[in-house]
């Protein structure tokens, strides 16, 4: 018996066309551009973060500085360049504390006096102005609220004079009123504007339903725009506590008793308190009087980028 043997069928090769076999140069090409690529983004990306570390590192190098001089004998502070630090001075913070005629936190008390009248006054009165500005409708509108806007371009220094003459003569010189009374009448407008614009982005139908319910503008207010106006208020909060803890020219201006020193001030009179300067002391008490701004900022960033990305002042 003879068998018939079947050739099974070889399966034809995949050829990119024409029976032609496929040809993988261009996607081996691909990829070695692609890395290429890759490593050129990834050259730039570093040299990128090389000069933003070292424009970082000339920004901070003041601050760092600062900080080993108040470590350093205050002989040796000018004497020795550079961050290294031979051997650790504390002394300069204890002397420093002590140094004037009251303890350093006496100071930081009259500071934060003033700070915390100053954000109450700011958060009720730019809050009520900013209200008035964005939702209602009164004559002049435009024009008062292109007045307010004119007065950010207006410097301190040239209404100093005039409002030194009246505080004088109503016998505010030398207390805190003159630093904490013009905060309660909306006199930032800075912070007006941030506020109007932050309104602006609540919807309208919030409180036409308030008004539905029976509720006016005092209770929309407080009740409605109040607790979604959170960060806008607290970026007013943390830029109220930076400018006037570190607020120099108005404190001096008011402020003539040591009794009544603020911070900034306290500092100034740390330089003259002495015959020969305490370099050590006063970088010592410049970095005490920074650990309050550092902190707020710290725990109050994330407050102060939402406050501002929503209200479109980026």
């Amino acid at each position: 018996m003879t068998t018939k043997l079947e050739t099974l069928p070889t399966p034809e090769k995949k050829s990119g066309g024409a029976g032609k076999p496929t040809n993988r140069k261009p996607r081996v090409r691909e990829s070695r551009g692609t890395l290429a690529f890759s490593r050129a983004q990834r050259g730039k990306s570093l040299m990128k973060h090389a000069i933003l570390i070292l424009a970082g590192g000339l920004m901070i190098y003041p601050l760092l500085w600062m900080v080993v001089s108040s470590l350093r004998p205050n002989d040796l502070i000018f004497r020795e360049p550079g961050l290294w630090l031979n051997s650790l001075e504390m002394s300069n913070y204890t002397s420093g504390w002590s140094a004037l005629t009251h303890p350093f936190g006496h100071y930081m008390i009259n500071s934060a006096i003033v700070v915390i009248g100053s954000i109450l006054g700011n958060l009720v009165s730019c809050s009520m102005a900013a209200y008035a500005f964005a939702r209602l409708q009164f004559t002049a509108k435009k024009l008062f609220f292109g007045i307010m806007l004119l007065t950010i371009m207006l410097p301190f220094h040239v209404v100093i004079v005039p409002q030194y003459i009246l505080f004088s003569q109503i016998g505010w010189v030398n207390t805190f009123w003159p630093l904490i009374v013009p905060k309660l009448l909306a006199t930032d407008a800075f912070f007006v504007f941030l506020m109007v614009q932050f309104i602006r982005g609540i919807p309208k139908e919030l409180d036409e339903a308030a008004r539905i319910d029976g509720a006016g503008h005092p209770r929309i207010f407080l009740r409605v725009i109040l607790p979604l106006m959170v960060p806008a208020l607290a970026t007013t909060t943390i830029f109220t506590f930076i400018w006037t803890w570190n607020d120099f020219f108005g404190a001096l201006i008011y402020l003539t008793d040591p009794d009544m020193f603020t911070v900034p001030v306290a500092l100034r009179a740390f330089v003259d308190s002495q015959s020969a300067t305490s370099w050590g002391s006063l970088f010592a008490m410049s970095i005490v009087s920074l650990l309050p701004v550092f902190l707020v900022f710290l725990f109050g960033q994330r407050f102060l980028i939402k406050g501002i990305a929503t209200t479109g002042i980026k």
